[in-house]
């Protein structure tokens, strides 16, 4: 892998980054400083993480990268169900978000326990 853009699981976190950032164009202008901003920066958190980890010396550091992506995601997975609570987020599109991070989810984790 000569690349950090070839692992499958920084894509997928990549392409929900802009989904996100896409839908909370529509939360509250209030929420720009609050959730909104918390969402996003625990989105973004994922794929940079990855990213980090993959410039490291060691596959130790590297699968310590990959949890600390790992816990943005479990992050973000709260931030998601509020934003549901708040009716910010339509019952479907909470549904779409939560499950397209429950595939990040499991592709973190067999990556992690991949790396030797």
């Amino acid at each position: 892998m000569n690349s950090f853009r070839e692992i499958k699981v920084w894509q997928k976190s990549m392409d929900f980054v802009t989904k996100l950032y896409k839908t909370t164009r529509i939360f509250p202008q209030e929420e720009l400083y609050g959730l909104t901003s918390q969402l996003r920066r625990s989105a973004i958190s994922i794929p940079s993480n990855i990213a980090e980890g993959f410039g490291r010396k060691s596959p130790a550091e590297f699968k310590r990268f990959l949890q600390i992506s790992k816990g943005s995601l479990f992050e973000l997975q709260t931030q998601i169900e509020i934003s549901k609570n708040l009716n910010f987020l339509e019952q479907k599109k909470y549904v779409e978000l939560y499950n397209d991070l429950k595939e990040i989810e499991a592709m973190l984790t067999a990556f992690i326990k991949s790396i030797k």
